[in-house]
This record gives structure tokens, sequence and C-alpha cells, in this order.
């Protein structure tokens, strides 16, 4: 698998008034999660087991007409802190840190992680296919925001 270098770090953060123990429950939980996103509509676990470090899992992506799957792994699961999966296909690493706020509830930030860089078929696709790599960025990055924003509407009510 080649990678290309200079892939930005992506993150969106906000504070949502619940514990880290119920942020924990909707975010390893691939069905809500899948849900929440602008761009993952389903995800399908791998095996049985409950979700934890070395989880494997299938997603289903859609940017308007164009439906893709994508392939994953747990790499890092810290509960009510730190979780984190690594897409194989495009050698990014999703993840949402938590940690109490000062307000007594939550903050979460949600990254998208490259620190090798990005495949080289990932890069070609999305220039040729998604509209640019600096443009699906941008939207990958908005699209964060907008997990996180349904995420706290979904605590918070």
């Amino acid at each position: 698998m080649t990678t290309t270098q200079n892939a930005p770090l992506l993150e969106s953060t906000t504070d949502i008034d619940a514990t880290p123990e119920q942020v924990w429950a909707v975010i390893t939980d691939p069905r809500a999660l899948g849900g929440l996103s602008d761009q993952v509509v389903r995800t399908h676990v791998v095996g049985t087991a409950p979700v934890g470090l070395g989880t494997r899992t299938i997603n289903i992506n859609r940017r308007g007409p164009l439906l893709w799957p994508t392939r994953a792994k747990v790499v890092r699961f810290v509960p009510s802190r730190d979780y984190a999966f690594r897409v194989k296909d495009n050698a990014t690493t999703w993840s949402f840190e938590l940690a109490p706020s000062p307000a007594g509830g939550t903050t979460v930030t949600h990254r998208r992680e490259a620190p090798q860089g990005t495949t080289q078929i990932s890069r070609i696709l999305q220039d040729k296919v998604l509209g640019g790599v600096s443009d699906f960025d941008r939207e990958m990055e908005a699209g964060m925001a907008t997990t996180l924003r349904r995420l706290k509407a979904l605590l918070e009510r």
C-alpha cells in the first residue's frame, strides 16, 4: 500500500451535556455512530464479540449517488476516553477523544489522522471522482462537525 505525505489533521470539537460514559456508549455502537455521520450510512461489525480493540468493521459510505465500502479496525479503545479506528483502504485513523468539560459534561474531539499520508489510490479517487483532495478534506471536516452536532442533539434531548 503506497501512501503520500502531507495529509492534514482534520478535527472538530464540541461540549456535550452528558457524561463521558453516556457519550462512549453511543460512539462505540456502530449502528448509532453510522446514523450520525454525513458519509457513513451503515457499519457492519465482522464477528459477534462486543466492539473492542481489534474489532473489524465494514462501512458503507455515500456521497450523493456514489456508494462505496471501506474496511476498518479498532486501534485504540480506552473506555470513556479514546476510541479510534483505522481505515485500511485509505490509511486514515478516525478518532473520538473524550474529556470531562469544565461545565460538567464531556468535551468531544473528533479527528481524522493520517500521519503517514493517505494511500495513493485514495488520493487519486478523491482527485478524479470526489472533487479534489482539498475540497474533499474540507467536506470531511464539515462532516465531522455535523456528526458532533447530531451526537450532541441525541444525547441532550
